[in-house]
């Protein structure tokens, strides 16, 4: 069986411990970031169900953190599911390469966080999304498979890829609409897999709610682009370190939905921006799946049998109260 692994904080205190039932196994010594968890902390996570005397504390009792930290490489793979490139208005069938962006370290949030949305965001989506905590340095070309996957990835997490449409498809740019702050709620813990629970990765559930409506379904085993050759192909164009995270993509059922004319009409770019901007928004708001101040958000992976499950996230979307420029001007 896999570890879950937790970063909490308490009493303003950031620990890093085990989940065990419902309580945490705290860990004697801190990490400062992920990758230092994993160089140094790994061996006393594994062991830590064997000793006596060990510290614990409820697992309810306690501030749960994303268990991936700044800094971090957060790479994404865009419509790796036949089902959402169908509703994004592309052909449903694997494209000939990998859509790959990147998303800032400075949107992760923990599980069970507010999600801020910008005042001047209309079209709030959602992305369940299994995340992969790379365990070993990429920085050479190699050949990732499906026997060697354990070498290169440490473990497991739920992630919500959240997206400002009105700002990452008009303005063509998909960082920007994907990395406000809080935008990256992963977790609640990191599931470090065992070697032979690597197979697991391309058999998971995965299922998204909102406000207890079932919104996401799939399975991790439609992936167009398995994790093995991601990491092959990403290997000859970038480094990778223990800590970064890679996003495996969305399944169907985000609120985002665009028809070919519609799609044809963002990609133009003799089309003013504002014009753009308002066909899209008004467009999209029709559906009325697109997430509202208010609203909660769940989401769950886990196999069917039950023996990996990554835990449940739960995230209330509310207004970023803060001073917006953007809004001011």
């Amino acid at each position: 069986m896999g570890i879950k692994v937790v970063r909490f904080e308490k009493e303003n205190q950031e620990q890093w411990g085990v989940l065990s039932g419902e309580e945490i196994l705290i860990l004697e010594n801190t990490y400062a970031s992920l990758a230092e968890f994993l160089e140094k902390g790994k061996e006393e996570a594994k062991s830590i169900q064997a000793k006596i005397n060990v510290e614990t504390i409820p697992f309810n009792e306690v501030t749960i953190l994303s268990p991936v930290t700044k800094p971090a490489r957060i790479i994404c793979q865009g419509v790796n599911y036949s089902t959402h490139r169908s509703e994004t208005g592309m052909e449903a069938s694997r494209p000939p390469y990998n859509m790959i962006f990147s998303k800032a370290d400075s949107s992760l949030s923990g599980a069970y966080s507010e999600i801020k949305r910008p005042p001047h965001v209309k079209l709030l989506d959602y992305e369940l999304e299994l995340g992969l905590v790379i365990g070993a340095d990429i920085s050479e070309a190699v050949d990732v498979t499906n026997e060697n996957l354990h070498q290169y990835i440490a473990g497991l997490v739920i992630v919500n890829d959240v997206s400002a449409r009105d700002v990452q498809l008009p303005q063509g740019q998909w960082l920007k609409g994907k990395s406000y702050r809080t935008f990256c709620p992963t977790g609640p813990y990191l599931y470090l897999l065992d070697k032979e629970e690597l197979p697991f990765i391309n058999d998971l559930e995965l299922n998204l709610w909102v406000n207890d409506e079932l919104r996401q379904s799939a399975n991790s085993n439609q992936l167009l682009y398995k994790p093995a050759e991601t990491l092959t192909d990403l290997s000859e164009v970038i480094d990778l370190s223990p800590g970064d995270l890679l996003l495996t993509g969305t399944a169907g059922g985000v609120a985002l939905n665009l028809t070919l004319e519609v799609n044809s009409i963002i990609a133009n770019l003799s089309i003013p921006y504002q014009q753009k901007l308002e066909l899209l928004v008004e467009n999209q708001l029709k559906s009325g799946k697109y997430l509202k101040d208010g609203d909660i958000i769940r989401c769950q992976i886990k196999s069917a049998d039950g023996v990996i499950n990554l835990g449940e996230q739960m995230n209330k979307v509310v207004m970023n109260k803060e001073k917006s420029l953007i809004d001011s001007k």
